[in-house]
């Protein structure tokens, strides 16, 4: 039990290992497992396997089991909803496509390079970065990793939570021998690397004429429609493009009025006098206080993440409860409780005692640990259901805790008398508890606090919700009524373009799931009624475009098209034009003077691929393989026409054979960061998840 409450505690909240060693590379948020008639398909497919609905709820489960394990709580975060269900569906690419993908390659991890990983040599972050296995100085401990080996073998939920760590160390040793067959593959040949420490070495001064291409359109280059669809053919794959839709909408935030402001601080100054007398604070915070009672103790700083204003009161000496202060929408005070010097993290070892008579026999045990301390590990193994804990190899032994990292219940740890033990009564039964060391105490303040949230009155709520209804009404469920109406009632009108099926967020809002399956199931030109959101926000939302699946039709990139062939025309015009007079007057200022500009320098031009370009890679080019003193152009530019004359160009010695190498190995690491995408693309992998959820 302890050992696990210690991976919950050090774990927190977040599944860290899932989100930081899971490599997820599909992020699609999803919502609430419903919604499910009327969607027969799979939820997914990779490499030809359906993933159905039930494969991917099964995977979805055992994540969500090593999140309790982790939290030691069943409740979930919409945030932790989603990242357990990104780790599912990575978990389902790994099985069907990734580790295929290893097969083929000769990739493989065995049983004895995973040991060496787990506790080895050549540790895995997975382990070596994981607060479980920290000896009491926070250091990794091989030996922890073996204790909790062992006792893996009889705790089931604790083996559960070992064999994940062990997959997981496993699928990221598989990725990280996939990923090394492209890094290590960059291996630049003699003759390439001769080249590269040549061109890296060489810099060069230029004479230089600038052509813009200019602004204004030049009406004598014409673009056929012809011309537009050869290129939509041959280009095809550029246009590639997953459904989506272009909308319009207006929201309504339901915001409380200034009544709504004046009520709740009414509210708050009328309850002031019973926070300062009553002797039942519990109670009271429990009526009247949007925050309970915490049995914290606070350092001089750490209220100020609640109100600077607090915090200064709480640690002035002032006694009483404090001035009732405004931050964001709530109204707050505070008392202090109690002052006292108190350590930041104490020592715990203790006696778990289960079942019938347990609170009876842990009184007696902590009597008999009271007069014969060094029996404490005797008692541990005749009496404890816990034995488990032996942090230290130590019989008992718990380990370090602090006020964040707690088992609940265990909060009078804090302040108990270091060598005297005392009962503690929790959820997993009665406790025979030592604190055995401490931290250097320091002065701390336990504080209640009132808490009185701003809300929407109902009357508020319904004024808004009146609001959007009138709009929805004057649309008319139209693209047109809805422009119409946004013209009539003078609001704003925001725009999303292409907003994909795993969509969550418009704007500033987010979780407005509802919103972005109304948009898909919509017919394009149609107006929605009111879409609530969080019951906070009224949606109005208008359907302008729809895109399927597949190529962008020509229709919807023909302009696109129209604008490149009219730039690649058009600068080849002017390149051709400079070419036909330069071939009559072969001279900078001649070119220069004919088009409106001067001869400018550019010096030391490097041609090292680790340096900033000063000048366009056309350029760059030409200049490199340019004849010293002639004037060579011209060259066509992505921003101008250039023509030039290289006046020096001279080899030098700090571009070296191992830069050149760093390099390429930059490049192949660029180019694995591709891998992933391109495997799923080649697996044609498709994700409907966003369907379901």
């Amino acid at each position: 039990m302890a050992v696990l409450q210690k991976m919950r505690n050090k774990f927190g909240v977040a599944i860290s290992v899932i989100i930081a060693l899971s490599l997820l590379y599909f992020i699609a948020p999803m919502d609430d497992l419903m919604n499910l008639f009327g969607r027969p398909e799979n939820v997914g497919e990779i490499g030809g396997t359906g993933i159905s609905y039930e494969d991917f709820s099964a995977e979805v489960g055992k994540f969500t089991t090593i999140n309790e394990i982790t939290t030691g709580s069943s409740a979930q975060t919409e945030q932790a909803h989603q990242q357990i269900r990104n780790a599912a569906w990575q978990s389902l690419l790994d099985r069907y496509m990734f580790f295929k993908n290893c097969e083929e390659a000769g990739i493989k991890v065995g049983d004895a390079e995973v040991a060496d990983l787990i506790a080895g040599n050549h540790l895995s972050p997975i382990i070596e970065q994981n607060p479980l296995f920290a000896a009491e100085d926070g250091t990794f401990s091989v030996e922890r990793v073996r204790e909790i080996n062992r006792q893996a073998e009889t705790d089931e939920t604790l083996k559960l939570y070992w064999n994940y760590l062990k997959q997981s160390i496993r699928t990221q040793q598989f990725y990280s021998k996939y990923g090394s067959l492209f890094a290590l593959s960059a291996i630049e040949s003699p003759l390439s690397l001769r080249t590269a420490v040549e061109e890296g070495n060489t810099t060069a001064d230029i004479e230089l004429v600038t052509i813009p291409y200019g602004y204004v359109r030049d009406t004598t280059v014409k673009v056929s429609g012809k011309e537009v669809k050869a290129y939509y053919k041959a280009h095809q794959d550029e246009y590639k493009q997953k459904a989506s839709r272009d909308v319009e909408y207006v929201v309504f935030e339901v915001k409380p009025s200034d009544a709504d402001v004046a009520y709740t601080e009414k509210a708050m100054n009328e309850a002031l006098d019973e926070f300062a007398k009553t002797d039942n604070l519990k109670n009271f915070l429990l009526k009247n206080s949007d925050r309970s009672l915490s049995n914290r103790w606070y350092k001089k700083g750490e209220l100020a993440t609640v109100s600077s204003d607090l915090d200064k009161f709480v640690f002035s000496g002032k006694k009483g409860i404090s001035p009732v202060v405004k931050e964001g929408d709530s109204f707050l005070s505070a008392r202090v409780l109690a002052s006292a010097n108190v350590p930041d993290s104490v020592y715990v070892k203790h006696i778990l005692l289960q079942g019938t008579g347990a609170a009876k026999k842990a009184d007696s045990l902590a009597a008999v640990a009271a007069k014969s301390p060094a029996r404490f590990g005797e008692l541990v193994l005749n009496y404890s259901a816990d034995q488990g804990s032996a942090d230290g190899g130590q019989l008992g032994n718990i380990g370090w805790m602090t006020q964040s990292y707690m088992i609940p219940g265990f909060e009078s740890v804090m302040t108990a008398k270091v060598g005297k033990p005392f009962v503690i009564r929790t959820q997993y039964g009665s406790h025979v508890v030592v604190v055995t060391k401490t931290t250097k105490p320091i002065a701390k303040k336990q504080v209640a606090i009132l808490e009185k949230s701003v809300l929407a009155s109902k009357e508020t709520f319904n004024g808004f919700y009146n609001e959007a209804n009138k709009f929805a009404t004057l649309a008319g469920g139209s693209y047109e009524g809805y422009l119409k109406a946004v013209d009539s009632l003078s609001v704003y009108s925001h725009k999303q373009n292409k907003v994909l099926e795993s969509t969550s967020t418009f704007g500033s809002v987010d979780q407005a799931r509802e919103v972005t399956r109304w948009i898909f199931d919509a017919k394009k030109g149609k107006a929605s009624g009111i879409i609530t959101v969080n019951n906070n926000f009224f949606f109005v939302v208008a359907l302008k475009e729809v895109r399927k699946d597949g190529f962008a039709e020509l229709a919807e990139v023909s302009s696109q098209i129209q604008n490149t062939l009219y730039t690649q025309k058009r600068n080849a015009n002017k390149a051709a034009k400079v070419a036909e007079f330069l071939a009559e007057n072969p001279t900078l200022e001649a070119v220069a003077e004919a088009n409106g500009t001067t001869v400018s320098t550019r010096s030391d031009i490097s041609f090292s691929p680790m340096s900033a370009g000063v000048v366009e890679p056309a350029l760059l080019g030409a200049v490199l393989k340019s004849e010293i003193g002639a004037v060579s152009g011209p060259v066509e530019g992505q921003n101008a026409v250039y023509v030039f004359k290289t006046t020096r160009r001279d080899a030098g010695q700090f571009y070296t054979e191992q830069d050149a190498k760093n390099y390429a190995s930059q490049k192949a690491q660029y180019s694995s960061q591709m891998i992933m995408p391109v495997m799923q693309e080649a697996a044609d992998v498709v994700d409907n998840r966003a369907r379901y959820y």
